[in-house]
């Protein structure tokens, strides 16, 4: 069996947690590939994973974190096409990308376009594939509708407002940082809400009065009452994360007067066939947009791996926009 080195969680607790150690690996089967690792994108679902909070799915390595990456194919198994050794490739996964290998399904795989280096496609799998699920094939979201995104210059945030404009969306997005904000509006946030007293209704009723059609949720239970204020007749909810926590009061006449919904979402657990056809409709409805530069991967920084733990501790104390990208 392959060997790799790769970032272990020695236990539950905190960044000083985290440690390179080595990996066995199984060989490829029939329809996967191995790949040679170059970068992998740091998630707020790892710093969860360190902590003894969001488990590995079965089969994955427990103690490696990582659900991205981006690198070279290394070997294929026998029944795989279309790709072939030496391949730049991206991708998410399970668990432990956080390596200098991982195997994967061949369907799970996309392409890396041309004009992106390794690292800054080590950025793209989770974040857009996360909110393209969520805004356009659970939410529906189209053009002339309009999409509120919370923690919106967070790395799922600054995807949502490209996908939002490539649709042809107006997008609102929420955050406790103003400075963030004004980043965001370069990137082509239509509307800008500082949620200063952790009141955001207000602001987002200002620019949409009749209600938002699509919500990105990542906080959950502290803004549920709020989302179900400003949402709009027939809106989706979509709750991606449980940030502000994971209970709360639901106003469910509200709910059947507009005819909305709630959906609960995550991408981790989902078969291989969920997420092979995900990964089928992005490539097909969104990759080229990098190419032309429409979409673009939004990194604060790119550290080397043995740097995982500092990047953890700037990811926990929420200083980032964007994301954070390890390198090996």
């Amino acid at each position: 069996m392959p060997n790799a080195r790769a970032i272990c969680i020695r236990e539950p607790g905190g960044p000083e947690v985290l440690e390179l150690g080595e990996i066995e690996l199984p060989n490829p089967g029939p329809s996967q590939v191995m790949v040679e690792v170059a970068a992998a994108g740091l998630n707020r679902a790892d710093c969860l994973q360190r902590r003894g909070f969001y488990p590995a799915p079965p089969g994955v390595p427990a103690d490696v974190p990582g659900l991205e990456f981006a690198g070279v194919i290394e070997s294929i198994g026998e029944s795989v096409s279309g790709w072939n050794p030496g391949d730049r490739v991206m991708g998410i996964v399970g668990g432990g990308s956080m390596a200098t290998r991982v195997v994967t399904e061949s369907a799970e795989l996309m392409r890396v376009p041309k004009n992106l280096s390794l690292e800054e496609a080590a950025a793209v799998p989770e974040v857009f594939l996360t909110a393209y699920d969520a805004i356009v094939l659970q939410g529906g979201l189209q053009a002339g509708q309009t999409v509120l995104l919370h923690a919106v210059a967070s790395g799922v945030g600054t995807a949502g407002i490209q996908l939002a404009s490539a649709v042809g969306a107006t997008s609102i997005g929420t955050s406790r940082t103003a400075d963030k904000l004004a980043r965001c509006a370069e990137l082509g946030l239509t509307h800008a809400v500082h949620v200063a007293d952790g009141n955001f209704a207000d602001g987002v009723m200002a620019a949409a009065p009749k209600g938002v059609d699509v919500i990105l949720d990542t906080i959950g239970a502290a803004y549920l009452a709020q989302n179900v204020k400003v949402i709009g007749k027939k809106g989706r909810i979509i709750v991606i994360g449980l940030m502000g926590g994971v209970k709360a009061e639901l106003a469910l006449g509200a709910m059947l007067a507009k005819r909305a919904s709630i959906h609960g979402s995550v991408l981790r657990s989902r078969s291989a066939a969920e997420k092979a056809e995900l990964t089928r409709s992005f490539t097909q409805e969104m990759l080229g947009r990098f190419a032309t530069g429409e979409l673009k991967p939004i990194i604060d920084d790119v550290l080397p791996m043995t740097d995982v733990q500092p990047a953890h501790q700037r990811m926990d104390a929420n200083q980032t926009f964007g994301k954070l990208v390890l390198h090996w």
